[in-house]
């Protein structure tokens, strides 16, 4: 064999042993419901075909609580184990100084996505993380029960607590035993902290930390708030609700056991599945207003960031252009009904066939109520764990709503520590 003939050949036995030179392996993180994993790796497995490189799946618990916990505890220690966070859109204020600064690589991000979703994730001009998908949640509910009973879609709380009250107590005596009307995440973490900002500010009641910095939680429409969710623990709820996070919602609701849900739209596609007993039978709205008030979703989503103490750091920003191109939104929504955050695929033809909520939601999302991450800052965080706690004893009993509001109020305070956060 000639000389020439055998580089040829050590050439290419090299490109099939280590692949292209400059092929990496990195990892992402992220804490997935329902099927979010299996469309991720789906995705993953169509980036290493296009680009050569490696990607190893990080998984965590759903609770973005224990998500932020753990993400803090790798970037204090400068971890370069994890490439690609996937993050909550609240956390870009509070994680800003462990990610590398994604505009010089997209300068036409704004232009591309809604602009308030890329305003939340640009802290001291630094894009920290391009949007994957948005979120808003919805009102879910059973339309084949409202018919049979001649109820209307509920516009305000007080009217879903009526409606959700007749319906189950004419099922119940039906034999219908095990119904509900009206199944949230009520656990103390994160969503709970989203379902009591809903609540507060559809009633009028503030958003907890305005955007001047000042705190508003402890005001007569806020209490009237808390004590109409109150109202409903064991009597519309079950109990167990204030041990619910999304999926423990979705589960009473997909099994046909409730009649009203709120949850994200990722539950709109599980729900239609051919395993759901409400597959056909239900529909979805905005969520109810208080008296004299206006329907609130909180805006949420998630984001992927690359660390800055990623040792692939071009290899990791290549992944994140991927995962967020049109092309995987449009997947993403697709098969999961996840909400895009590229404005032009609210428009797309397939996408309104298949998931005719998104369609919807478009509006929803422009006009939806942020969390006062960008204003609290680093202490987003225990700011939301004093207003969840809070919101949790008034739930289960403990204390009045007025009570815990006004001690929220002055933790709040004790928190902020002086004239600005």
């Amino acid at each position: 064999m000639s000389l020439r003939n055998q580089l040829i050949g050590l050439v290419s036995v090299a490109a099939i042993c280590f692949g292209p030179a400059d092929a990496a392996e990195i990892s992402i993180v992220t804490g997935s419901v329902g099927d979010d994993l299996g469309q991720l790796q789906a995705q993953l497995k169509e980036f290493e075909k296009k680009s050569g490189h490696t990607v190893r799946v990080v998984t965590t618990p759903p609770s973005s609580s224990e998500q932020f916990t753990q993400f803090r505890l790798w970037m204090a220690a400068g971890s370069p184990d994890i490439d690609v966070y996937q993050i909550d859109v609240v956390w870009a204020p509070q994680l800003a100084q462990h990610f590398v600064d994604l505009s010089p690589h997209v300068p036409d991000a704004a232009s591309q996505h809604f602009d308030a979703i890329i305003r939340s994730q640009t802290v001291d001009g630094k894009l920290i993380a391009l949007p994957m998908f948005a979120d808003a949640p919805a009102l879910y509910y059973r339309r084949d029960l409202l018919e049979k009973h001649g109820e209307k879609v509920p516009a305000t709380w007080e009217e879903l607590g009526a409606v959700a009250s007749r319906i189950v107590e004419a099922e119940r005596a039906a034999g219908d035993r095990r119904l509900w009307g009206f199944v949230f995440q009520g656990a103390a973490y994160e969503g709970l902290t989203c379902n009591a900002l809903e609540w507060i500010a559809s009633h009028g009641g503030g958003e907890f930390v305005e955007e001047d910095g000042s705190i508003s939680v402890f005001n007569e429409h806020a209490i009237k708030a808390l004590e109409t969710a109150h109202s409903w623990i064991g009597t519309i709820a079950p109990e167990g609700v204030l041990s619910y996070q999304e999926e423990e919602s979705r589960g009473v609701w997909q099994t046909g056991n409730a009649v009203f849900m709120r949850n994200w739209p990722y539950a709109y596609a599980l729900s239609n599945r051919d395993d759901s007993i409400v597959k056909g039978k239900f529909a979805v709205t905005t969520l109810p207003a208080g008296e004299g008030g206006r329907s609130a979703a909180t805006l949420g989503g998630w984001n992927l960031g690359v660390s800055r103490y990623s040792r692939h750091q071009d290899a990791a920003i290549e992944l994140v252009e991927f995962l967020t191109s049109e092309q995987a939104q449009k997947q993403r929504a697709l098969l999961s009904s996840r909400l895009p955050t590229r404005p032009a695929l609210y428009d797309d033809p397939d996408i309104a066939s298949r998931q005719p909520i998104i369609p919807q939601w478009k509006a929803v999302l422009e006009n939806a109520v942020p969390r006062p991450s960008a204003v609290v800052k680093a202490k987003y965080n225990e700011f939301s764990s004093q207003v969840w706690t809070a919101v949790h004893n008034t739930l289960a009993g403990k204390g009045t709503a007025a009570d815990n509001l006004e001690l929220l109020e002055v933790q709040l305070t004790r928190l902020q520590g002086g004239s600005s956060w």
